[in-house]
């Protein structure tokens, strides 16, 4: 039987930030990557951010570290190799990304995003995101990464 958790929970609650940066480590170099001292920068900068941001942000917060622009097209290269490797998540609908904070975690995720305050909270359903991926095979769809997203006010906020 699938595990279901439907407590909400925020992303960066589940590690310090420095365990998430060593898990998020553990991870990339089981997929058989390189953790660089980019990725490293990367990762940082994203962990940083309490709310879902662009990569631009992500960009902008890694050059101000290092002393040097860094380019743009090398940090969402990083970026899309986090979320294939669970380090990350995307927000599609904001076109925005943040740390995954259980990077081990192989559930598709359901975001509830805050459109006043831009907070993501993050729940675990397996059933909901099963049923999702039923009716994309059912259609004759193979689903790769079902991407639930609710849009609204979050408690602090209503």
């Amino acid at each position: 039987m699938p595990h279901t958790q439907i407590q909400p929970h925020r992303h960066d609650q589940h590690h310090k930030r420095a365990d998430l940066a060593s898990a998020a480590e553990a991870r990339l170099t089981d997929a058989g990557e390189q953790w660089t001292p980019l990725r490293a920068s990367v990762f940082a900068a994203l962990a940083g951010f309490d709310r879902p941001v662009s990569a631009y942000e992500v960009t902008d917060a890694v050059s101000s570290g290092v002393g040097r622009r860094i380019a743009a097209n090398s940090v969402y290269r990083i970026l899309d190799l986090f979320v294939a490797n669970n380090i990350a998540s995307r927000v599609e609908s904001a076109n925005a990304f943040i740390a995954n904070a259980h990077p081990d975690c192989p559930h598709d995720c359901i975001f509830l995003v805050c459109d006043r305050c831009g907070s993501a909270t993050h729940v675990d359903d397996d059933r909901i995101t099963g049923d999702v991926r039923a009716a994309a095979r059912a259609a004759g769809f193979q689903p790769l990464r079902p991407v639930v997203e609710v849009r609204g006010l979050c408690a602090a906020c209503a």
